[in-house]
């Protein structure tokens, strides 16, 4: 009787574990707040599920918030995510940026060192894909993203994927127009040529359909 009541009691947790792996949690997206209005973001977790976590976990930390599209190039992307836009000193803008967690890249006690694995995948950089940015290397993904302005299918299977825009990309296209050095004058060659001339900066924030108050009836 006894064993039999140890065996009932295991099972009946087995399968409560069984049924709380199987209940999905509710999607979450993000939204990003600019002064030319704001970009909602879809995520990819089954092709890039490193990429979504850590992305969400900067986040939440308020990483993003304050940070500013520091390169903003015509046809091609807008790029973000780096914390050193928010020090005044523009020639360091694109330099900055790591992993929400430790993924295995980078010295464990060191978060400033955290790097992304890469995740490539199947998506294609069409207008409107969220993408990670990356150093030379394939694992050096830190929190500098780009949202492709236009199709950019020579990136596919070089950079990851992990989401696109399901609302604002006439706020993306108005980013776009941001006054520039190269668009001042295009024989600029000083490292900041695609640094907006007044940052545009963002804030950004993650959470359910409900919790953003979003409606995706629309």
């Amino acid at each position: 009787m006894i064993k039999i009541s140890v065996l009932t009691k295991v099972s009946f947790f087995l399968m409560i574990l069984i049924f709380l792996s199987c209940v999905q949690k509710p999607k979450e997206y993000a939204i990003i707040e600019t002064e030319e209005g704001r970009i909602v973001l879809k995520f990819f977790p089954g092709v890039a599920p490193k990429h979504v976590e850590s992305f969400k976990i900067l986040a939440r930390e308020g990483y993003f918030n304050g940070t500013s599209f520091h390169r903003i190039v015509p046809g091609f992307v807008i790029q973000g995510g780096d914390p050193n836009s928010k020090d005044g000193d523009r020639y360091n803008d694109g330099l900055g940026g790591r992993a929400g967690k430790y993924y295995g890249i980078g010295e464990k006690d060191n978060p400033d060192t955290w790097m992304l694995p890469a995740e490539f995948n199947d998506r294609p950089h069409r207008r409107g894909t969220l993408s990670m940015a990356r150093g030379p290397k394939e694992n050096s993904g830190g929190s500098q993203f780009f949202i492709c302005v236009g199709d950019q299918l020579q990136l596919d299977n070089k950079y990851t994927v992990f989401g696109e825009v399901i609302e604002g990309l006439d706020t993306v296209d108005r980013i776009v127009d941001t006054l520039t050095p190269r668009k001042r004058n295009p024989n600029y060659q000083r490292p900041d040529g695609y640094n907006p001339v007044f940052g545009m900066f963002m804030d950004v924030t993650v959470g359910t359909a409900e919790e953003l108050k979003l409606d995706l009836s629309i």
